[in-house]
């Protein structure tokens, strides 16, 4: 494991378990807050303009995929992570859209050095991105568990795998963040799977941070869970922010099935075909 402690989503057993949603889905028939919520993303420098080698670099790709299907301008970036992105259903049954549902595409937000969470423009590494926010209602003793996911699409493959170490660099430099007015997550422990590692099959990295949510707002602290992982040119992630009442394994559950969701959209949208 590369970082600090992992905690939540129940270890490195529902990364393991990834792979085994994955694989049932595929098997039965293949083919085919707008301010981000808390989704992480990063400015995408392209370490491709230096000539620099990426980190965590392996041998063939997850996925075989069809060169001419795999986007090369802004417009069929957007329409890819239009295929890709997770909507309300991919969470599970009582989840929807929050409004507003999603982040406009011209900027991401950014970790400053003052470990706060600022909106900004992505870098030239990027082709295109895109954050949907999503929100199980109050109800039942619970508050309000509020989701984002977000998908990138960077102009190589290099550009990913290098969003991917500044991600868990970032959790290491600020322990303790703020994700907008009011709204903090602390005391956060982040881990690293590369492909072959402890059963990880489905992305060539994958990252998984968890914590401690507060809001002034909802109160706290509650559970905080975020995991990215990245395939190709691909970074996709899953946030969930913590509320009364939420248990660590019933986010992790949502934040698995979503996940799995946009890996097999992926497959499906980018692959060979037949």
């Amino acid at each position: 494991m590369r970082g600090g402690p992992l905690r939540g989503w129940r270890g490195y057993g529902v990364l393991a378990a990834v792979p085994l949603l994955l694989l049932t889905a595929c098997g039965g028939g293949g083919g085919g807050d707008a301010d981000g919520d808390g989704a992480k993303k990063r400015p995408g420098a392209s370490p491709a303009a230096t000539g620099s080698k990426s980190p965590h670099a392996t041998g063939a790709p997850v996925i075989d995929a069809d060169p001419a299907r795999l986007p090369a301008t802004r417009k069929s970036a957007l329409r890819l992570i239009g295929q890709v992105i997770a909507d309300p259903e991919s969470f599970g049954p009582g989840v929807v859209a929050r409004t507003p549902y999603e982040s406009g595409p011209d900027t991401w937000p950014v970790l400053g050095a003052d470990c706060v969470w600022q909106r900004r423009e992505p870098g030239p590494g990027v082709l295109a991105t895109l954050t949907r926010s999503f929100e199980v209602p109050a109800g039942k003793g619970k508050g309000p568990l509020r989701l984002a996911a977000i998908v990138t699409v960077h102009r190589t493959d290099d550009g990913a795998r290098w969003e991917m170490a500044e991600s868990l660099e970032e959790s290491m430099r600020c322990p303790t963040q703020q994700l907008r007015e009011g709204e903090f997550i602390g005391g956060l422990g982040a881990g690293a799977l590369a492909r072959g590692e402890a059963n990880q099959v489905n992305s060539e990295d994958s990252l998984v941070e968890s914590g401690e949510f507060r809001s002034s707002e909802l109160g706290g602290p509650y559970p905080y869970f975020w995991e990215q992982d990245q395939i190709l040119r691909f970074t996709f992630a899953v946030t969930a922010k913590g509320a009364k009442g939420w248990t660590e394994a019933e986010i992790g559950d949502l934040g698995v099935q979503a996940q799995s969701a946009m890996l097999m959209r992926l497959h499906a949208a980018v692959g060979k075909k037949g």
